[in-house]
């Protein structure tokens, strides 16, 4: 389905938008081949962050679902020619990227509508960037892998002998995607999956079910992908979802969400020793050197603000030293009093709405708490007073900026998901490297200095996964993105995310 009406513009609002999103929704699930109703007919709601007002409804996969949903994945794995065949996987993937194109506009209107994402970010790493790459790279990967190397020698064998080894799909995955990214997670997941020759089993979040229910109509109607190969099953209950995690059909899990989930599906995938590939939570540190020039440095601080700081890689933490800290405060003080949340649907709004209600209350909850322990909020720290009548139900907070606190504040340690900049004081450059160390996470992190050589020797030091040196992107399908410590295993994207869905064999013959 190719859009006929036009996407959000500064004279449309969310409720335009959601209305079109609703109309065009996919309700359905994906199993075996085919677009399905669950099997109870239970539905569950989908509602606007932004509005606060009801999409719509998806198709709520119980236990049969899921069993089904693994019973195709895994036959299609031990009976299609899928893992062999990869002229057929690069078919079948280009074919899905001509589809997802033509369906773009429905996918960045659903965006908007059930994730609460901003315009622009969907111009950006919500949408636009994942779906310029992230397939390409994987097909581009297929084209270079070395899928059999040989071994130099007999080894201890005799001189006869040859030593080979392959690369092999591990067979069915299951991927759990959370709601702040929901295109861009479910095309990462499946990409480097198929193109490995797996099978997955995709479960969206029960907040943002529609982007990927739409995936799963494009790969039933507009590609080759043999039945089973992929299966969406939205749910919103938990026990169904950790049916992936338990049952031994499944031999990989591939997850992005919390910290906290991340480590109790370690904890069930136990028994059946699945491959795990878990990109968790962060606490990521923006660090100021001494040197560096404040001017470029704030600007870049208005990313806690973007998609509402609902992203596990944002820089939460702006590490500045002691004598320009003052002034430092100030300046964020000032940009964030010019950032104020607004209608997603329009195209200059940075700060849109968080997901929902118990999220915003989480939120205030951190900075509530952080106040009593004695933190100053210079600004925000609460609910708007005033929105505009077409988004006063929706879920919104104020960007803000905590300080006069150290390092082991709860606020400065856990991840608020929110558009929240703790900023910290420090002594030298040594204290500097200490504080954005001392942190359970290591995802990201970034660094400025006027000497590029003095920042990137700093963030040789820093533990986490990724580095930005005086605000470089990282971001690309070709850019293996995890963290150290808590924030995970494994890595998402690159060379490196294409292998952690490959087993290796190694074969001698004579």
């Amino acid at each position: 389905m190719v859009a006929t009406e036009p996407l959000a513009t500064e004279s449309q609002s969310s409720a335009e938008v959601n209305a079109r999103a609703a109309s065009r929704a996919e309700h359905r699930m994906l199993i075996g081949g085919a677009l399905v109703e669950s099997r109870s007919g239970a539905m569950f709601d989908n509602f606007s962050p932004a509005t606060g007002q009801f999409l719509g409804s998806t198709s709520a996969a119980d236990a049969r679902d899921m069993d089904a949903a693994i019973a195709s994945a895994r036959a299609a794995f031990d009976d299609s020619p899928w893992s062999s065949d990869i002229a057929l996987r690069r078919r079948c993937l280009t074919q899905l990227q001509g589809a997802l194109e033509d369906e773009k506009e429905e996918l960045r209107e659903e965006l908007v509508a059930e994730a609460g994402a901003p315009l622009m970010t969907t111009q950006m790493a919500q949408l636009d960037w994942p779906l310029d790459d992230t397939l390409f790279s994987a097909v581009e990967l297929m084209d270079s892998f070395a899928w059999e190397r040989p071994l130099t020698g007999p080894g201890l064998g005799s001189p006869e002998t040859r030593r080979v080894v392959w690369k092999e799909a591990i067979g069915v995955v299951g991927a759990i995607i959370p709601w702040n990214f929901p295109v861009e997670l479910a095309l990462t997941k499946l990409a480097q999956a198929l193109a490995t020759g797996n099978t997955v089993v995709l479960k969206p979040d029960a907040n943002t079910p529609w982007t990927s229910t739409r995936i799963g109509r494009l790969i039933a109607e507009r590609t080759d992908i043999p039945a089973g190969v992929v299966n969406v099953v939205p749910t919103p209950d938990n026990s169904v979802a950790e049916l992936l995690v338990t049952d031994p059909r499944v031999d990989m899990i591939s997850f992005t969400g919390s910290t906290a989930v991340g480590k109790m599906i370690a904890t069930k995938s136990a028994d059946t020793l699945k491959r795990m590939f878990l990109e968790l939570g962060g606490k990521s540190a923006a660090v100021m050197l001494e040197d560096a020039d404040i001017d470029t440095v704030i600007p870049n601080m208005a990313g806690v603000c973007l998609h509402a700081g609902q992203g596990c890689g944002m820089m939460t933490r702006l590490l500045v030293p002691h004598s320009r800290l003052d002034d430092a405060v100030n300046r964020l003080t000032e940009m964030f009093e010019f950032i104020s949340p607004a209608d997603p649907a329009l195209p200059d709004t940075l700060l849109g709405p968080v997901i929902n209600v118990r999220q915003q209350q989480r939120i205030l909850g951190y900075i509530d708490r952080a106040r009593d322990a004695g933190a100053e909020i210079t600004v925000g720290g609460s609910v708007p007073s005033e929105l505009a009548p077409v988004i006063a139900g929706g879920t919104y907070v104020l960007p803000t900026v905590v300080t006069g606190i150290d390092n082991s504040a709860e606020i400065a340690r856990h991840e608020v998901f929110g558009p929240v900049l703790v900023v910290l004081g420090y002594d030298s450059e040594d204290d500097a490297l200490r504080i954005a160390n001392d942190s359970e996470y290591g995802l990201s992190g970034s660094v400025f200095s006027a000497s590029r050589d003095r920042a990137l020797a700093f963030a040789r030091k820093v533990r986490t996964g990724s580095m930005s040196v005086n605000g470089g992107i990282y971001y690309g399908g070709d850019a293996p993105f995890g963290g150290y410590k808590s924030s995970g295993l494994g890595r998402q994207n690159g060379l490196e995310g294409f292998e952690q869905y490959l087993q290796t064999k190694v074969v001698a013959y004579v």
